[in-house]
């Protein structure tokens, strides 16, 4: 099977909702935090803090399921090949980062799970703590390689995953 010149709809549909997702989860943590804290301080939490804390995981449970069908979508359409343009050393670089945000989009939902269903602390621990740390920085790479290869290699990859 040969590389796709482009990503297809569904996959760029699923990238930029899977992206909105999870930098608000990433960026209003406050529902979730605000449960945390009554549940620590009084072992209950208001009507409202419950639906707060709700939209937070409900979230969280969208990216675990978008993540896992773009993942059925990879194996089966394919994926764009790297520039030829981009250093080896870069290709190999985007290799790994993909494969860590990939473990990280699955880790930070099962960890979420864990804490807010199922009262495993460490979990939460892990998911706010460590994850969410980790994950802020392969975002980051992420879009830094983007916009390198759009403005320094001047390559199609950004355009393949927003227009086709």
């Amino acid at each position: 099977m040969t590389s796709p010149i482009t990503y297809s709809l569904p996959q760029r549909i699923l990238h930029w909702l899977t992206a909105v997702l999870v930098l608000f989860n990433l960026l209003l943590p406050d529902g979730m935090n605000a449960w945390q804290h009554a549940m620590r301080r009084t072992g209950a939490a208001t009507v409202g803090q419950i639906a707060s804390a709700n939209i937070h995981a409900y979230a969280g449970l969208a990216v675990l399921l978008m993540v896992l069908f773009r993942l059925l979508l990879r194996n089966i359409q394919g994926v764009p090949a790297a520039p030829v343009s981009e250093p080896s050393i870069f290709r190999l670089g985007a290799k790994i980062a993909h494969v860590l945000l990939y473990g990280l989009l699955l880790m930070m939902p099962l960890t979420g799970i864990g804490a807010y269903y199922l009262g495993w602390g460490s979990a939460g621990d892990l998911h706010a703590d460590i994850l969410k740390v980790i994950l802020w920085l392969i975002l980051a790479m992420h879009v830094a390689g983007a916009l390198a290869h759009h403005f320094y290699w001047k390559t199609n990859v950004l355009r393949r995953m927003t227009i086709g």
